[in-house]
């Protein structure tokens, strides 16, 4: 009985733990490498990277591929974003912050995607899903937390520096 109970514990412990299928990131020396697979939601990943890392705040640099990735383009009337999205492209260049936004994470990134035809189309990431390939990301951490608030005079999330509320 001892060991059917150590044994159970041992499964438990082992169907939890990180294998070479799952794990998404690793820490090299200037921060943390991460590859996400086909499928994989590239903000939902981010923030779980930074919750279970307990990233302060970092710059972000990648790309890939993506089976669909929605641009925002901020209308400063409206302040709305207007959206369009896009299928099966290489994300050619993507940038972005991870910092704090009422206590919880916010991820602000832009990018460049192209087509079969070559042709670019860009601006702020709202959402992507890794296609076909890989998207490889190097985050740079930080020492301070950065937040991210409301600026009333654009309407929109600025990055505040120093004395954020």
């Amino acid at each position: 009985m001892k060991k059917l109970f150590l044994l159970l514990i041992l499964f438990a412990i082992s169907a939890h733990a990180q294998t070479p299928e799952t794990k998404r990131y690793t820490k090299v020396p200037k921060g943390y490498l991460m590859v996400l697979k086909q499928g994989d939601d590239l903000f939902k990943e981010l923030e779980k990277f930074a919750i279970t890392e307990n990233i302060p705040s970092a710059n972000l640099t990648g790309m890939g591929f993506a089976s669909s990735v929605t641009f925002g383009f901020f209308n400063s009337q409206t302040k709305q974003f207007e959206r369009q999205e896009f299928k099966k492209v290489e994300i050619a260049s993507l940038n972005g912050t991870i910092a704090q936004k009422l206590g919880k994470y916010s991820i602000h990134a832009h990018g460049v995607v192209t087509g079969r035809d070559f042709t670019a189309h860009g601006g702020h990431m709202l959402f992507a899903t890794v296609g076909t390939g890989s998207v490889e990301i190097m985050i740079l951490v930080h020492d301070k937390t950065f937040v991210r608030q409301y600026d009333p005079k654009i309407g929109a999330d600025v990055l505040c520096l120093e004395n954020c509320k």
